[in-house]
């Protein structure tokens, strides 16, 4: 896509100046071209990628301020929104970011055909076109720079995992490699979107092949609930929601979905040409969120508010094909746009004091029940003789200790049982929290600290389960089908707290963290921390209620 067809999105946001010389233009026989220094483009994505991983646009705060003022609202979506508001404020003051995944870095870049990206001259001191004492490398080399040097220095965390073989895989330690993928375009400017992308919002990209018959309404409207309900909420609603119909072929589709996620062809005409230009169907867009509003998941436990806003883009299609896609932003709406011009460098202004921004709001907090104390100094049997005592849906404020693992760890202990090792004590003995943390910044016990999918656990609960192991957990989103059965079966417990509030949980709520198993996994070792009236909902209780099933 070398051009967006619509209303002009680089024209429509505020962007502040990046410091630094790093452009000048030429005339070659009569024609202007702009020449950068690709440090500039080192910086423009340091500077971005710090700022979307702190930062939210003013417009996406509105956003979220408009759940507290909406009287048909829940009060578990006002509840969500409130923290989700809190944890802005806390991740502004530039040491917990907005969420525990900082995510996969990702560059799309609209390059003009009369842009030159090479070293400007130096001061004389042979300085030309150095970083660091390095030659200034070009384009993707540049953003890889940038991009090394944000993740390394501002506690966020390393999440890509690079294979050594088809079954062992390490982290990078850099969080490289990012996407990047950039576009040839016409003119001396060059366009930038970044994108912080966590797993918990990319995985929920689904990708259909259909065919003409979908396109009627009633069976479109059918299909659309389907997806809607089965987007559920472990990408940490509320979302901005995208659906995609049409494409020439698979990739042409979900490159389309990633852009409509991040908000950038909002401004796509609302009707078609017939000669293949895509458009937003506002029709279609508005039904696709009364929808997600009808579906009662909410924002994340229960509600109107699964989605702040929604767009079903059209575009052209084969004959005989009709691929389709949806995807999401999360709360975490984390993408800002660039631009290098004859000007200079610009970044997109995000908001950077929120708590003035939400004054009114965020020092009055939304008037609910404070939920059920459940003091976790004491054996599981008794905590979880406490949870009994509640229905699914009671807010619980847990203090006390917790075991931290996720992913690999939870591998390694399946790995234990079947080479009949036994799972780990403390398995047994408390509560198991899915997360993985980003950096500590100093003086805090933790980095930023959300929750992980609990689906991606599910593989493994029964087993532990049938051990006595694993009876209570905590995590975020709806579980596999028949997680319900188990914890009625083995008297378990699944305790949901909020998604996309990491830094809020991180600095209020977690008092102190320590390894405690596999410290070579980094941010998915195994850890030991106290908390303080964590909150969390019971989503799942012991005689096999299950909240989303009863929404």
């Amino acid at each position: 896509m070398n051009k967006i067809p619509g209303i002009d999105p680089f024209t429509r946001v505020n962007y502040r100046r990046v410091e630094g010389d790093f452009v000048r233009t030429k005339v070659i026989e009569g024609t202007p071209f702009l020449e950068v220094d690709p440090r500039g483009i080192q910086k423009l994505a340091e500077e971005a990628f710090h700022d979307v991983s702190f930062f939210l646009r003013p417009s996406f705060l509105e956003k979220l301020k408009k759940i507290l003022l909406d009287p048909e609202a829940s009060g578990n979506d006002r509840y969500v929104a409130e923290a989700l508001l809190r944890n802005a404020v806390v991740a502004s003051e530039g040491f917990l970011p907005l969420c525990q995944d900082t995510g996969t870095a990702t560059v799309i870049a609209w390059k003009g055909d009369r842009v030159w990206v090479h070293p400007l001259e130096g001061d004389g001191q042979g300085n030309a076109g150095k970083i660091n004492g390095l030659r200034s490398p070009l384009d993707e080399e540049a953003l890889c720079q940038g991009i090394t040097e944000v993740y390394r220095t501002r506690y966020l965390r390393y999440s890509q995992i690079a294979p050594l073989s088809m079954f062992e895989e390490v982290n990078t330690g850099t969080n490289l490699p990012p996407q990047i993928d950039i576009y040839a375009s016409e003119g001396t400017e060059y366009r930038f979107l970044f994108m912080a992308k966590g797993a918990g919002s990319a995985n929920k990209t689904s990708f259909f092949q259909e065919s003409r018959a979908l396109l009627e309404p009633e069976k479109l409207r059918s299909f659309l609930w389907e997806k809607v309900r089965a987007l559920g909420t472990a990408a940490c609603p509320p979302y901005r929601l995208a659906v995609v119909i049409g494409g020439l072929s698979p990739e042409m589709n979900l490159k389309v979905l990633k852009l409509a996620t991040t908000g950038l062809l909002d401004g796509l005409p609302e009707q078609g040409d017939g000669k293949g230009l895509l458009y937003l169907d506002r029709e279609w867009s508005g039904i696709l969120l009364q929808l997600a509003q009808e579906s009662g998941l909410g924002a994340q436990f229960g509600g109107k508010y699964l989605a702040l806003d929604a767009r079903v883009i059209r575009i052209a299609r084969h004959a005989g094909a009709c691929p389709v896609s949806i995807g999401v932003s999360c709360s975490a709406d984390r993408n800002i746009l660039g631009r290098i011009t004859k000007e200079g460098v610009f970044l997109e202004q995000l908001e950077k004091d929120p708590a003035t921004l939400l004054k009114d709001l965020v020092t009055q907090r939304v008037e609910r029940s404070l939920g059920t104390r459940i003091d976790l100094n004491r054996s599981l049997d008794e905590v979880r003789k406490d949870l009994s005592g509640l229905p699914v849906g009671s807010l619980v404020l847990l203090s006390g200790p917790l075991v931290v693992a996720r992913d690999i760890a939870h591998a390694r202990f399946f790995k234990r049982l079947k080479e009949g090792k036994g799972l780990p004590e403390y398995l047994y003995r408390y509560g198991i929290y899915y997360a993985g943390p980003a950096k500590t910044p100093p003086g805090y016990p933790i980095g930023s600290f959300g929750p992980t999918t609990a689906q991606r656990m599910d593989t493994y609960l029964e087993a532990f389960m049938r051990e006595g192991a694993s009876l209570v957990t905590l995590a975020k989103g709806n579980r596999a089908k028949g997680t319900a059965e188990l914890c009625r079966t083995y008297g378990g417990f699944y305790l949901g707290t909020i998604g996309g509030a990491a830094a809020l949980l991180a600095k209020e709520h977690i008092v102190s963290s320590e390894v405690l198993d596999y410290p070579e996994l980094d941010m998915e070792a195994v850890r030991l921390i106290q908390v303080k009236d964590f909150p969390a909902f019971i989503l799942i209780d012991d005689k096999g209620n299950d909240l989303y099933g009863l929404i």
